[in-house]
């Protein structure tokens, strides 16, 4: 069933002090969600975010959580279910990026376990956390997760980021499977897949043939809308599309000069990130 709007619902967005994360608890704000649940790890930029969004009318709650940490989530999760109650829209939006180097030239293995930890990881236990409340209750729930363009198609000098992204893509989806097989049609799961974003993140990235670097407010507002209609995959902008669709049709030779021909392949050359 589709959901015209998050009025009266509590909503919890991870990864939201900054970016992505805080223009989807904007959006919340503005429709009128009971109350807006704020996760992030940068105490600072969080407490901003939360005096921002209170002064814009916003009923909020902010916790300092590293998502990378099991154990903080459950905490975290317990607190929220004391102070706020039960969670009605997730949205799993922290993510991490690491690149612009080939797997065997990795200086820090940490990187490999805090890449996962917060790509793929944490989605799944954040999300377990909440889940259970959502099957149990009568009312239409969502889980939006953030993915990538990068869990559809192989890419060089991110190899890593890709991994848990594939993860990440390959875990929402199913779990929209089973809710649909176990005739829980309240709660629907949505996943987003799409290219660079102009957050900071993919400084130094650069864009495709046909594939400029996206907007914040154009990946928000799509995925917004997508989830309140219970839409299960959203893949930005077309031409990832394209590209995946070539990819599983065509032979790997092929489908490997397609995609350096178009530019996938090198588009992490120059790679840089946000600047600390």
């Amino acid at each position: 069933m589709k959901l015209d709007t998050v009025a009266g619902k509590k909503v919890l967005v991870t990864g939201a002090a900054m970016g992505l994360g805080k223009l989807f608890a904007e959006r919340a704000v503005r429709e009128g969600a009971a109350a807006v649940v704020l996760w992030d790890i940068n105490e600072i930029a969080l407490k901003d975010t939360a005096a921002e969004l209170t002064a814009a009318g916003g009923t909020i709650h902010h916790f300092v959580v590293d998502v990378s940490v099991p154990e903080t989530i459950a905490e975290a999760a317990a607190s929220v279910r004391a102070e706020v109650g039960d969670i009605d829209i997730l949205v799993n939006n922290a993510g991490i990026v690491r690149g612009n180097s080939y797997f065997w030239e990795t200086e820090n293995q940490a990187d490999i376990e805090k890449t996962m930890a917060i790509n793929a990881h944490a989605p799944m236990y954040v999300t377990l956390e909440f889940l259970p409340a959502m099957v149990a209750g009568a009312t239409e729930a969502r889980v939006l997760t953030i993915a990538s363009s990068a869990g559809l198609v192989a890419n060089p000098r991110m190899s890593v980021y890709a991994a848990s992204k594939w993860a990440a893509l390959g875990w929402s989806d199913s779990v929209r499977i089973e809710l649909e097989q176990a005739g829980h049609e309240h709660v629907r799961v949505t996943t987003v897949c799409p290219t660079y974003i102009n957050t900071g993140m993919f400084d130094g990235a650069k864009g495709f043939l046909f594939t400029p670097i996206l907007e914040q407010d154009e990946v928000v507002d799509t995925s917004w809308r997508e989830m309140k209609n219970g839409t299960p995959l959203v893949i930005l902008p077309w031409t990832s599309r394209l590209n995946k669709a070539l990819s599983g049709i065509l032979p790997i030779k092929l489908r490997d000069m397609f995609l350096n021909g178009v530019g996938v392949y090198r588009s992490m050359e120059e790679f840089t990130g946000r600047s600390k």
